[in-house]
C-alpha cells in the first residue's frame, strides 16, 4: 500500500461528510489537495458548496479545479471543515503546520461546527512529538521568541529541546508564511502534557500561534489500502 493512496481513500471518505448548500473549510497540504481535487470533481456533477481556504496554495488549487470560494470574512460559521494532520494522537488532539499555514488552519478549524481529518496510518500516534512542533512568531525578537520558546519545551517535561527557525532554497532563507511571519520548529521528541505545553506557547510574546490543535478535531479519517477507517472523538 502506498501511502499516497491511503490518502486518497481518507480524502474520498470525507466527501460524505459534505452536503448541498455547505460552507466547507479546505485545508493545506498533500492529504488535503487530494480532497479538494475531488470535491472539485463533485461540484462539476452539481454540487453546491462554497470553500473557505486556508492557504494561498490552497486557495490557488480551488481555482484551479472549480471549487467555488468565499472569504472568512463573510460567513458567520464554517459547517465543516477537512483538514490533513501531521500527527493525531488517540485524544484527537494534533500537530499541525508542516505546511507552514497554521494560523490560518486554526482559525478555520475553530470556526468550524465540524472539523474532519484525514490522513494515513503514519498521523496516527500514541504521543505527539516526534514529528517538529511548528510555531508561528513574528519577525521582530524571534532569536528571543526562540528561547522562551525553548524554556517552555523544558517546563512541561519534553524529551527534546531543539527550537530551529524554518527555512528553504539554496540560500537557506527564512519561511515566511501567508501572515508574514517565521515559523519555529521545536523538536519535542514526545510532548507528554500538550495541553500544558499549549498554554505555555500561548504566554509568550511574538508566538502569533502553535501547532497544536486541541478540542478543535472531532472525526479523523484513517486511510488505508481499501477504503478508510473512521473514528470519532
Amino acid at each position: 500500500m502506498t501511502a499516497d493512496l491511503a490518502k486518497i481513500n481518507a480524502a474520498a471518505a470525507a466527501l460524505d461528510f459534505i452536503k448541498d448548500g455547505m460552507v466547507v473549510g479546505l485545508g493545506t497540504g498533500s492529504t488535503s489537495a487530494h480532497f479538494i481535487r475531488l470535491l472539485g470533481e463533485r461540484v462539476r456533477q452539481g454540487l453546491s458548496v462554497r470553500g473557505v481556504p486556508t492557504s494561498e496554495a490552497t486557495r490557488a488549487l480551488a481555482e484551479q479545479v472549480g471549487v467555488p470560494l468565499i472569504d472568512i470574512s463573510r460567513v458567520a460559521q464554517i459547517d465543516v471543515d477537512v483538514d490533513g494532520a501531521d500527527e493525531v494522537d488517540p485524544g484527537f488532539r494534533l500537530i499541525k503546520g508542516g505546511g507552514g499555514a497554521l494560523l490560518r488552519e486554526k482559525i478555520v478549524a475553530a470556526a468550524s461546527a465540524h472539523m474532519v481529518v484525514i490522513g494515513d496510518e503514519s498521523k496516527a500516534v500514541d504521543v505527539l512529538g516526534a514529528f517538529p512542533l511548528p510555531i508561528e512568531v513574528t519577525r521582530f525578537g524571534f532569536a528571543i521568541t526562540a528561547r522562551r520558546v525553548y524554556e517552555a519545551l523544558r517546563a512541561t517535561n519534553c524529551a527534546g529541546h531543539g527550537v530551529v527557525l524554518r527555512v528553504s532554497g539554496k540560500a537557506n532563507e527564512p519561511v515566511i508564511t501567508d501572515g508574514g511571519n517565521y515559523i519555529l520548529d521545536a523538536h519535542a521528541k514526545a510532548i507528554h502534557a500538550p495541553d500544558a505545553l499549549a498554554a505555555a506557547l500561548k504566554q509568550i510574546p511574538g508566538v502569533v500561534e502553535h501547532g497544536l490543535f486541541i478540542g478543535l478535531a472531532r472525526t479523523f479519517i484513517l486511510g488505508q489500502a481499501v477504503g478508510a477507517e473512521i473514528r470519532e472523538a
